[in-house]
């Protein structure tokens, strides 16, 4: 009951910090991206990793540990994702366990490779709250160009089996399927969104956009678009890299940002309320995001602001389990715009 009346009372600051549009937040952010391993067995021309090298390294036990626990009493929602491979991290298990103890949700993306019987069997019994399974085509062809080094057959029945068996055994687990839309796998949507909304234990099946375009970089879009205060400064999540740096959001990384802290020198508190957040926070609320070279660059959906309000007014765990639902009857509330001011399309399918 603590934990419950301190996360409420946070979410709460937030949601005045975010309708006053204030610089300085006397809260936490609800959720965390944490970038558990920057390891990763595949090459995708569309992740960012392939423009920013990464270490084969994962992150120290010691930052990991801190970040939950200082922000044990507010975090809502952990990602461990980033642009690493879960399952190459040797401790992914101990880690969730770990948010667990603190009360932390936790939720992660994988490209399938390694989901063995062994691995499956150990993540339904965890206590993982969410899992995105990555599934980038309907066809060998266009599958294995975007996922070089993995085998269309064998993801796909990886995924089938964890599907089926969470399905047979009624576990809580939520399963998202996704394909991000590219240009080769673009004529693919129905076929893909009729095959997975057929297998037993998959909870939803998503079709999004390419966030990162890297493969289409005339499609950036304008910051000031959509003229709304992005709900990332005021709500989270901020992103963790694995050697403890922290940045505003995953964007900020993946586009050139700055890091505005680093875990263990400073406070979460401290690092939340940079001077950068700060300038940042000033400038989306007073329309001029434009002015942000990253936020500039950014394709990122910005909600409407009742959408914002909304998800600070629940806990984190139900923000995401209504994602689905929201995203497809939002329609332009949620749905950026591009660069030539007509909006992109989301689909989105609940089971």
């Amino acid at each position: 009951m603590k934990a419950y009346v301190m996360r409420s009372l946070n979410r709460a600051k937030l949601l005045w910090g975010y309708l006053r549009r204030r610089p300085v937040l006397e809260a936490l952010p609800v959720e965390y991206i944490v970038e558990t391993t920057a390891k990763c067995n595949l090459y995708c021309p569309m992740c960012p990793r392939e423009s920013l090298p990464q270490p084969k390294e994962d992150m120290p036990e010691h930052i990991f540990e801190r970040l939950v626990r200082e922000s044990a009493a507010t975090a809502e929602h952990m990602m461990l994702i980033g642009l690493g491979e879960p399952f190459l991290d040797p401790k992914i298990f101990d880690r969730i366990d770990y948010c667990h103890r603190y009360g932390i949700a936790t939720l992660l993306s994988t490209n399938g490779t390694l989901l063995t019987l062994d691995v499956a069997e150990r993540i339904l019994a965890s206590p993982l709250e969410h899992i995105t399974l990555s599934f980038d085509g309907s066809t060998k062809e266009s599958f294995e160009f975007y996922r070089k080094g993995a085998n269309f057959e064998k993801v796909r029945e990886n995924f089938v089996r964890l599907a089926h068996m969470k399905h047979e055994r009624g576990a809580k687990l939520q399963i998202v399927v996704q394909m991000v839309r590219m240009e080769r796998n673009a004529g693919e949507v129905e076929d893909f969104l009729r095959f997975w909304r057929a297998v037993p234990g998959v909870d939803s099946v998503r079709v999004k956009e390419d966030e990162t375009n890297l493969l289409r970089p005339e499609a950036a879009r304008p910051a000031s678009a959509a003229n709304r205060p992005c709900h990332y400064l005021w709500r989270g999540p901020m992103y963790v890299k694995h050697n403890g740096d922290v940045y505003a959001c995953c964007q900020s990384y993946m586009l050139g940002g700055k890091p505005v802290g680093r875990i263990g020198e400073q406070s979460l508190d401290a690092i939340w309320n940079a001077k950068e957040m700060q300038r940042m926070r000033r400038l989306h609320a007073a329309g001029r995001a434009g002015e942000i070279d990253i936020c500039s660059r950014c394709c990122i959906a910005i909600p409407h602001p009742l959408l914002v309000v909304g998800s600070l007014t629940v806990h984190g765990r139900w923000v995401r389990r209504a994602l689905p639902l929201v995203e497809r009857m939002a329609g332009r509330l949620f749905t950026p715009a591009r660069a030539d001011g007509a909006p992109k399309d989301l689909v989105q399918i609940e089971r």
